[in-house]
């Protein structure tokens, strides 16, 4: 027979096996875990930070049992089944329900699966009316995800983050981070998680999307600061060859008048992979080139993967010490890519980040070789892991079998990153990564949108998909500008297309040019090296556009600089939707291909070629400047705005200042 009881401020439910725990997580949030084993264990990998005593009151009655946090109680009915309401209002916020109407199948299911994991899945009503933000990043073209059924891993470009806000004003956070799906039907939200140790979620509610978003942020960390020279322009592409290469960019720029922030070494710098330092043959004096481009006010970003060739130097004492990820057999998985002067496929290791020891040993190996030489920042590339074959259930990592644990990985290599920085004296740590995970933003992880084709149509579900990244609690985000894969610089649709990606990096929390441009050069056991990627490479008529953004970019860094402290603080994104500030404008959560950028601009890219003007969309409740002729609107109607080639539309709310225009 079903048994209620509490503990330490937790409400307890067992029954047909099941220990269902329920507790007050920080203000108005509720954590939920359930196992067959006989405990709920709190050792494992997950992404909640130690919670914030709330007091919350637990009642049990021969009709059920409550638990209440805050704003937000949970009613357990007898079977075990729960219901979320809104105290205030009394509102069912989220509840479970059963797959069928009719039958004996629960709305939580646990069943034993390898070892002591189980396999996991749990079913929730939904409103179809209900829109869902959130969820990480994918190639969907859409804001609202409701209707979408996405993967619980992570690729190149995918990011699975599994915590979504609701238009009801909650969050949920699937505290899981092994494989799985998320099902938004229109009736029903599945959960599903293929092996863990025991089931774990944690909702969360609000008065609007800005109170859940900070009380995410104050439970899962919130994001690191920004050194404020990161605001400014990175320069990138596929790739600089040698030092020398490298830094005749920078003198270039520097001869031109033009700003520079970061510049890029990126992959095959190294002399193999896994030994993390530069070739000294093509990058003989590291420390001579930091130190030259610290002169010219530049830092450098050096390309840091994941990946050890079985002969690189560091593999023996890699694999003496178990620090490389392992199939199930025991055996190192393997990466399947080209390296230098060497013919054919590599098959390569992979260090596993989830190892504390590994952690430590990459980091200093990385300190030694490119840190103490002046390297300001690491560009944490490959960090899915992506491992080849994509087999998760075949890994197993220090933090437990693949599919329980994968997900975890490119937060743990940020991890290592930051606190290494830290211990070394960095006051504000920030890396780039292609990946990340709840919880990565707390460890300077600064995601870009992965290797993504160089279109306007990719451009168009990039605005998308970086407003979901936000509202998944990943403020610092950006692309490549003008797309990775792709892009000749004499192709006038492509010169279009680079400057109005140019305009949308501007308003992008980071601002940098990537690319592997058109033609791409492949010469005997010598990897690929893209065209020519430098602001002046893509015509006159691009290049003085382009120019002109650069110094725009420049004249928001005091803006910006306000809006990291305040994201900082609060968990706030800088880039968020337009519902985020005007919550109760219904128009303005249809929005989903302009932003704001903090709170003073409304963004409204060009992702169309040869479209001369847009549509935009001005929320109701303020009054709204066009930044470039001056003229004055009170928002509640959508205007039509011209947008010739050197004019992103964009508007200045209320009284604000307008560094856009010199």
């Amino acid at each position: 027979m079903p048994i209620f009881g509490h503990e330490d401020g937790a409400l307890i439910w067992r029954g047909d096996g099941e220990t269902l725990r329920l507790e007050p997580w920080n203000e108005d949030g509720i954590r939920v875990r359930a196992t067959l084993a006989p405990a709920i264990r709190d050792d494992l990998p997950q992404a909640l930070l130690p919670c914030r005593p709330t007091g919350g009151e637990v009642t049990i009655t021969d009709a059920g049992a409550r638990l209440r946090s805050g704003d937000l109680e949970a009613r357990v009915e007898p079977n075990g089944e729960i219901a979320f309401h809104r105290v205030s209002t009394g509102e069912v916020v989220l509840a479970e329900r059963r797959p069928y109407v009719y039958g004996p199948i629960a709305a939580r299911g646990l069943r034993h699966a390898d070892g002591d994991l189980q396999s996991l899945d749990v079913v929730f009503g939904a409103d179809p009316e209900e829109r869902i933000y959130g969820l990480g990043q994918h190639h969907t073209g859409r804001l609202d995800q409701r209707g979408g059924t996405f993967t619980l891993a992570q690729q190149n470009g995918e990011i699975g983050i599994p915590f979504y806000y609701s238009s009801k004003n909650y969050g949920f956070l699937w505290n899981h981070p092994g494989t799985g799906r998320v099902e938004l039907n229109l009736d029903r939200t599945r959960w599903i998680a293929d092996a863990a140790w025991q089931m774990d979620y944690w909702i969360v509610v609000g008065d609007g999307p800005r109170a859940v978003m900070r009380r995410y942020a104050d439970a899962t960390g919130h994001p690191t600061k920004l050194p404020d020279w990161a605001l400014g322009f990175w320069q990138c592409k596929l790739r600089y060859r040698t030092q020398e290469e490298l830094l005749a960019v920078a003198r270039e720029h520097t001869a031109r008048g033009l700003p520079m922030s970061v510049i890029v070494a990126d992959f095959f710098h190294w002399s193999m992979q896994g030994d993390w330092k530069f070739d000294p043959h093509e990058w003989p004096d590291p420390a001579a080139m930091c130190r030259e481009l610290d002169d010219l006010g530049i830092k450098l970003m050096v390309s840091i993967w994941p990946t050890v060739h079985p002969h690189s130097e560091n593999t023996p004492a890699l694999k003496d010490r178990g620090l490389l990820v392992r199939a199930r057999s025991g055996q190192p998985v393997f990466n399947a890519f080209t390296e230098k002067n060497a013919p054919g496929t590599v098959f390569m290791h992979y260090c596993d980040a989830t190892n504390p020891d590994a952690r430590d040993f990459l980091w200093r190996t990385c300190k030694r070789n490119y840190a103490d030489q002046g390297v300001a920042l690491f560009w944490l590339d490959a960090n899915e892991p992506e491992i080849y074959p994509r087999d998760h259930h075949n890994l197993r990592y220090h933090a437990g079998p693949g599919a329980a644990v994968t997900n975890i990985f490119p937060l743990c290599q940020a991890q290592a990153f930051y606190e290494g920085m830290k211990a070394a004296g960095v006051e504000a740590p920030v890396n780039l990564c292609r990946s990340a995970w709840a919880g990565s933003q707390r460890y300077g992880a600064a995601v870009w949108s992965g290797d993504v084709p160089s279109s306007f149509a990719s451009l168009g579900w990039n605005i998308r998909a970086g407003l979901n990244m936000a509202m998944s609690g990943i403020p610092w985000w950006t692309t490549d500008i003008g797309g990775f894969h792709g892009g000749h610089p004499d192709d006038p649709e492509f010169r279009e297309l680079i400057v109005r990606w140019f305009q949308y990096g501007a308003f992008c929390p980071l601002f940098r040019l990537h690319g592997n441009r058109e033609p791409v050069t492949y010469q005997a056991h010598i990897p690929m090296t893209g065209n020519a990627n430098e602001v002046w490479s893509f015509g006159d008529e691009a290049y003085a556009i382009i120019k002109d953004l650069l110094f725009l970019r420049e004249r928001l860094r005091p803006y910006l600089l306000r809006q990291m402290e305040s994201t900082h603080a609060t968990g706030d994104p800088v880039m968020r939707p337009l519902f985020f500030d005007f919550p109760d404008d219904l128009h303005a959560a249809g929005v989903d291909d302009a932003y704001l950028f903090g709170p003073d601009y409304l963004v409204a890219p060009v992702y169309a070629y040869h479209a001369w003007s847009r549509d935009v969309y001005l929320p109701r409740g303020a009054r709204w400047t066009n930044a470039w002729t001056g003229e004055a609107r009170y928002g509640g109607e959508t205007v039509t705005v011209d947008a010739p080639l050197d004019q992103i539309p964009l508007f200045i709310r209320e009284d604000a200042a307008n560094p856009v225009v010199p």
